[in-house]
């Protein structure tokens, strides 16, 4: 299970955006990103020199962006791409919508975690359920009528419960259904486009990977 191990906030500077990486952190003050505060790529030349965008970097950022969001390595973004091309329909709205299908985002998405990689680690260390059988693989793709639920055990999981308190009251996305006191979720309809809030330029992902 290959994942990312540095430091989060150096994802969002290099993409100028906030990647919401640390969940509520990124809404307050202490985000790299907070509108108060200055920033700067990360590199010791950054400020001196200014690289002009080449239009393959514009569509390389925008890889890298969708790939930091979701919190998955190239090799495993690609499968997803090859996948997204072998069905009928727009490549990168299929794209999309496969990551959105992924547990770990579904779980982040029901609110059982502030974000997705705790929401990784939460499926990881098999506090879910899917259907009622323990699932901690994150890359797991869930389809209509699954039910995702938190394992018995670890539903005293003070972390999960603060979260999905939390999430409720912020909404849940519309083809996702959740029962906060049971804490569980079911999958009523498979996700579009639309449901898609975090800004991706998905087409120029396509563009990268045809060249």
């Amino acid at each position: 299970m290959a994942r990312y191990l540095g430091a989060v906030c150096k994802l969002c500077r290099r993409e100028k955006q906030k990647l919401f990486l640390k969940g509520t952190r990124c809404m307050g003050d202490k985000c790299a990103l907070a509108p108060e505060k200055k920033f700067a790529p990360p590199g010791g030349f950054s400020r001196r020199f200014s690289r002009k965008e080449s239009a393959y970097n514009i569509m390389l950022r925008e890889k890298q962006k969708a790939k930091r969001f979701y919190g998955i390595l190239e090799k495993q973004f690609k499968k997803y791409f090859k996948m997204a091309e072998r069905k009928q329909g727009v490549t990168g709205e299929i794209l999309l919508t496969l990551l959105e299908r992924r547990l770990d985002s579904v779980v982040f998405s029901i609110g059982f975690a502030r974000s997705r990689a705790e929401a990784r680690h939460i499926v990881g260390y098999s506090h879910i359920e899917v259907n009622g059988k323990k699932v901690n693989i994150p890359s797991f793709l869930v389809k209509v009528g699954d039910v995702i639920s938190v394992r018995e055990k670890s539903r005293n999981n003070k972390s999960i419960k603060e979260s999905i308190e939390e999430k409720v009251k912020s909404g849940i996305p519309r083809w996702l259904s959740v029962d906060a006191k049971k804490f569980s979720g079911e999958v009523i309809d498979l996700p579009s486009r639309n449901d898609v809030q975090f800004p991706i330029q998905e087409q120029l992902i396509v563009e990268f990977y045809s060249k």
